[in-house]
Order: C-alpha cells, then sequence, then structure tokens
C-alpha cells in the first residue's frame, strides 16, 4: 500500500498507510527507497491473522484510529533524504580486515569476508564486457536503484567471481530486473530465494560444476556466482534483513545450478533454456524464486508403474499454500521445478518418454483433492478467491479445475503441463530427484542470453 500512498502524496492527498506491527521498519525502509522518508504510517498491533473480532476492534479503537485521524489531517514533519556515497567513488581506504569491518558495520556485506572492491579489480571485470560502466540496466525496487554495469563489477569483486565471470554477472542482472520477475518481492514472508539455472558451452568454458553435488558449495564458479545474487539484492536492491527483508525465517543464496547438457543431448531432451526460449545451445541463465525444496530418494522400479508416479506424488506433496498461484492470487503463475539426476533422466528416455511426456504425466497425476485445494485457499491462507467451480463458471481459471461437482475430484496445481519445469544435473548415478516449491508470480521464471563481449577482450571465450 505504500506504493499506492506515494503516488498520492505525490499528487497532493493526504494518505495514512495502515501497517502491521512487525512491519513498521520495512516501511519506513521502503518509504526511503519511493524518495518520500516520511510517508505516514498507522500502527495496527500485532497481526491481524492472529487476532480475533474483539481484540482487533479493540487494537484499532486504542491505537490505530487515532493515528489515522492525525496522518489525515496533520502535516508530516519534514524528513531528509538518505546521504550515499557516489556510485564511483573511494568510501574507505584501510587493510582487508579494516575494509571488511567498514563495510560490514554499513550493511554492505552478507557477513563473510570478502574481496575489497579496488578500481584495479574493478575495471578488470569491466574489460570483460563491451558496456559504457555508467549503462543503467533498470531501477531495482525497493530501493530505486540503477543496476549499472560499475556495481555489477563491484558486487563481483566482492563475492570473489572471477573477471571472466562478468558477462554472466551481466545477464543475471537483466534478468533481475525485468519486470516479470518481480524483484521488488525478493524480501517477503515466505523467505524465498532464488535458484540460477545455468545452460550453454559457458558452463564447461568456466568450470562450472554439474555433476555430484551440484547443489553444494566448492567450485568457484557456482558459489561465487549465487553469492554475487546475494549481494546484489542487498547493496543494490535494498535487501537487508530487519530493513526491506522480511524472511519470516528465511533462505540464504543459492550456488549456480547448470544442467548436464552431455546427458541432455543423448537422450534428445531440450534443456531449460531451450523450455525458456533459447536456442539449443545457446548460454542463458534462467532465475525463479523457491520457498523450498525437498530430495526424492531412491526413484526406482518401473518408469510408468512406480518412477513416474512417485515423482508426481513427491511434487504434489511439496506444494500447499502454493496453489494460490494458480488458482487465486497471480491466477496461472505457479511453475513447480523437478530436478532430475542425469541416470534417472536416462532410464525414463529409455522407457520411450520425453520430456513433454514427464511434464504430461506429471499434469495428470500430480494433483490434489478439489476439497483439500478450497480448504488451503479458503481456511487456511485466507483468500477471498476458493471456490472453483464458481472461478470456471467466470472464464477465470481453466475447466479441468471444476469437470463436476464431486468434492473428492482429483484437480492439477497447474494450468497446463508446461508450467511443470525440468532440469537434469546432479550426480549421474545417483537415482535421486530434488523438487522445488514455486513462489509463483513473487518471483517468476525469467531467463536472458548471456551477451558474450565481441571484442574478445578480457575473455578466454
Amino acid at each position: 500500500m505504500l506504493r499506492a500512498s506515494a503516488v498520492c502524496e505525490q499528487a497532493g492527498y493526504p494518505t495514512s498507510t495502515l501497517v502491521c506491527e512487525g512491519f513498521i521498519t520495512q516501511s519506513h525502509a521502503c518509504s526511503l527507497g519511493f524518495g518520500m522518508p516520511n510517508i505516514p504510517v498507522a500502527v495496527v498491533p500485532s497481526h491481524p491473522n492472529v487476532l480475533n473480532k474483539e481484540e482487533l476492534a479493540i487494537n484499532t479503537v486504542r491505537v490505530t484510529i487515532d493515528q489515522v485521524i492525525s496522518n489525515l489531517t496533520q502535516t508530516p514533519a519534514i524528513a531528509g533524504q538518505r546521504g550515499e556515497p557516489d556510485p564511483q567513488s573511494v568510501v574507505f581506504k584501510g587493510t582487508f580486515d579494516e575494509v571488511n569491518q567498514h563495510f560490514y558495520e554499513n550493511a554492505w556485506s552478507d557477513g563473510l569476508p570478502f574481496v575489497p572492491p579496488t578500481r584495479r579489480k574493478i575495471e578488470a571485470f569491466l574489460r570483460c564486457v563491451d558496456r559504457d560502466p555508467n549503462e543503467s540496466l533498470g531501477t531495482l525496487l525497493p530501493e530505486n536503484r540503477a543496476a549499472t554495469i560499475w556495481s555489477i563489477a563491484v558486487n563481483g569483486v566482492m563475492a570473489g567471481c572471477r573477471p571472466e565471470y562478468m558477462p554472466l554477472l551481466v545477464t543475471m542482472v537483466e534478468a533481475m530486473a525485468d519486470p516479470n520477475y518481480g524483484v521488488e518481492h525478493s524480501g517477503n514472508t515466505p523467505g524465498a530465494d532464488t535458484l540460477l539455472i545455468l545452460n550453454g558451452p559457458i558452463i564447461k568454458e568456466l568450470g562450472f560444476n554439474y555433476t555430484q553435488g551440484v547443489m553444494r558449495d566448492g567450485f568457484m564458479p557456482n558459489t561465487s556466482v549465487g553469492r554475487f545474487w546475494r549481494l546484489y539484492l542487498r547493496n543494490v536492491a535494498g535487501f537487508i534483513l530487519h530493513k526491506n527483508d522480511k524472511g519470516t525465517f528465511g533462505n540464504t543464496w543459492r550456488v549456480v545450478v547448470a544442467e548436464n547438457e552431455d546427458v541432455l543431448s543423448n537422450i534428445g531432451w531440450p534443456s531449460v533454456a531451450t523450455d525458456m526460449g533459447h536456442a539449443p545451445g545457446q548460454n542463458a541463465v534462467t532465475i525463479g524464486r523457491y520457498t523450498g525444496g525437498n530430495v526424492v530418494i531412491s526413484v526406482s522400479g518401473s518408469v510408468r508403474d512406480h518412477m513416474l508416479p512417485y515423482l508426481a506424488d513427491a511434487v504434489a506433496r511439496q506444494i500447499s499454500w502454493q496453489v494460490m498461484f494458480a488458482v487465486a492470487q497471480g491466477l496461472g503463475k505457479l511453475r513447480p521445478l523437478l530436478m532430475l539426476s542425469p541416470i534417472l533422466a536416462e532410464t525414463i528416455a529409455k522407457a520411450g518418454y520425453s520430456k513433454q511426456d514427464v511434464k504430461q504425466f506429471l499434469f495428470d497425476h500430480a494433483r490434489l483433492p478439489a476439497s483439500q485445494m478450497q480448504r488451503i485457499l479458503r481456511d487456511w491462507t485466507q483468500k477471498p478467491t476458493w471456490n472453483l467451480a464458481l472461478e470456471v463458471s467466470l472464464g477465470k481459471i481453466p475447466k479441468v479445475f471444476h469437470e463436476s461437482d464431486d468434492p473428492d475430484r482429483l484437480v492439477p496445481l497447474v494450468w497446463k503441463p508446461d508450467d511443470f519445469m525440468i532440469a537434469v544435473t546432479g550426480d549421474p548415478l545417483r537415482n535421486n530427484a530434488y523438487v522445488f516449491a514455486h513462489n509463483g508470480l513473487r518471483g517468476y521464471p525469467v531467463s536472458k542470453a548471456v551477451r558474450l563481449p565481441t571484442s574478445g577482450t578480457g575473455s578466454s571465450h
């Protein structure tokens, strides 16, 4: 609501934004990002979802109403704008330890030791791209800062990346700045974090791990590039714990996952990048935000009677409140991700299943009883949109969600088979899978092609 208040205040209309007690600090931080640090807010004590009607009424009368009246009838005090150093100025000089301490005290680091971003190191990164250092790839919410090539280099140095990773880092920030992704939701309370999936020859050229332990730290490219993502969200977009980052428990940054394109080629399956619209063999990065995931152990037996049903069941079990992104808030925006180890993908393909066949199987079998989906929406997440029959009759969701009035009928998690995403990576000889629960429109999958420098300066490819 602060965005709406900012528009009204700029137009000369007084506002009072209702803010739950736990979000007061975030509201002040967001106001700074909007360039209006004194947007009036009225506190709602505790949280409405855990209060009964009587408690909510008492809090409203005793606390909230008076603040609303004051906000609408009095001119707010003048507040100063935040002071920030020039983007390319030297902000500190000192030893390694002193630099790390200074950055930590100013909330510019993630709490781990980082590489001090000296001009010499930054310039080495800039030589690996044919871009103006001052070029902006977009403005990132909530702090409304420009995502510049210079700032990408700075945070790349800090994360421990190598200069030749720079074209990939630029591509990642292009994806981050895409409105379809929704970077402004990076600090929402479910604490979801982004997974970055890499495709193309760049995987081997830069030495990314794409086999055993693919989601574990230990390989410099996967680890440092993943850390860069979170540093950039912190230092440029402005997501800092206890301020704009309101993850209730939170996830930490994830290492970059590279697909095993050798296996994909052998079994004739398209890559994630190809599914997202890129030409086969194109260097590309795909991002999506996930609330968490779970491993599916020892997927064995016959493909149709055992393996695929086990995987479909695992997908359905991982999705709960996220169904709101399919049939309520963000209609049709749910994109669950299933990662298959290479030996699983090879076994399934050997049985005659294409990747599209697997998606179709998930669509047909990864389902919930209609009554359960409606209960999740109506009783557990308290969404105003929950009646599947009504939504189908209004033409808002596909007919497959109401093919009969049987409350036990099984309904899909997504609108169509292609809404499932499938990646092939991990230990080549272990028959496990992994399911990620997607955060819907608050982290919608976006894919961008990597643009390599035409001059070849500073790059090995």
